[in-house]
């Protein structure tokens, strides 16, 4: 299942208690088109307002579906207006949207200029923020392998290894206001590390700390050491690769 989704209604992608989450909103209304209870896993767990361009689901049926075209379009209809659901298809057998996956690609929106087409799903940005030290600094996190210093406190997660192999803000033209974009692609995420890369370049930018300051903030590994997590309405999981073997099959 490739979809998207506006990340601000729901307190993440993950189900929790007590919370209404993206995988959610889309296991109840599979189930109620299915008529069978039905769980979906994701390709990753988007935190609380996070977008996304294209996230990666699948599920397990029993036999095929007889008509996908139609099954998106139910759930299109029950999902609500901030998830979209774009093709279901087949994949190989033992595929996992999760662990199979081999590169993950975020992007994160700063405007340098009040627009109030872009203020919802961007960060506005201070004029003066040094871009070209930020993208120095961003150099650094592709000679990285522990990203200690950005992962969320107390967390489940057994290693803080990932491989980052593009890191780099781009600027943005357009008609209805400028601004700049983080891409930053890796084999992983630690929970809320973009945003604290993010919220760390952004010191450097500010000339608060130096491009040298901000290698040793990742030498540390301290989360404490680095900067704030930047506003989740800005981030996006824009793309997500699988090897060529678990590409479709075969139509359902």
């Amino acid at each position: 299942m490739r979809l998207s989704y506006r990340g601000e209604p729901y307190h993440g992608w993950q189900c929790q208690p007590g919370a209404v989450t993206v995988q959610e909103v889309i296991e109840d209304a599979l189930s109620k088109v299915l008529r069978t209870p039905m769980k979906i896993v994701g390709a990753g767990r988007t935190d609380a307002g996070v977008n996304a361009r294209m996230m990666v689901a699948h599920f397990d049926v029993e036999s095929p579906l007889a008509d996908p075209a139609r099954l998106v379009g139910s759930l299109n209809a029950m999902v609500g207006r901030d998830i979209a659901i774009h093709e279901i298809y087949r994949v190989a057998d033992g595929l996992h949207a999760r662990f199979d996956a081999v590169e993950r690609t975020y992007h994160y929106y700063a405007v340098t200029e009040k627009s109030p087409f872009f203020y919802p799903l961007s960060w506005k940005a201070p004029a003066t923020l040094d871009f070209e030290a930020m993208n120095r600094a961003a150099e650094l996190l592709l000679t990285t392998s522990d990203f200690t210093s950005f992962a969320k406190l107390h967390t489940d997660t057994k290693t803080n290894i990932c491989r980052v192999t593009h890191a780099r803000w781009h600027r943005v033209v357009g008609e209805q206001g400028d601004g700049w974009v983080f891409v930053i692609t890796a084999d992983r995420f630690l929970r809320n590390m973009v945003r604290a890369v993010v919220g760390t370049l952004v010191e450097v930018g500010r000339g608060k700390i130096t491009v040298e300051e901000f290698g040793r903030i990742i030498e540390r590994r301290d989360r404490c050491a680095a900067g704030t997590s930047m506003p989740p309405q800005a981030l996006y999981l824009w793309d997500v690769k699988y090897p060529p073997e678990h590409r479709e099959v075969a139509p359902l």
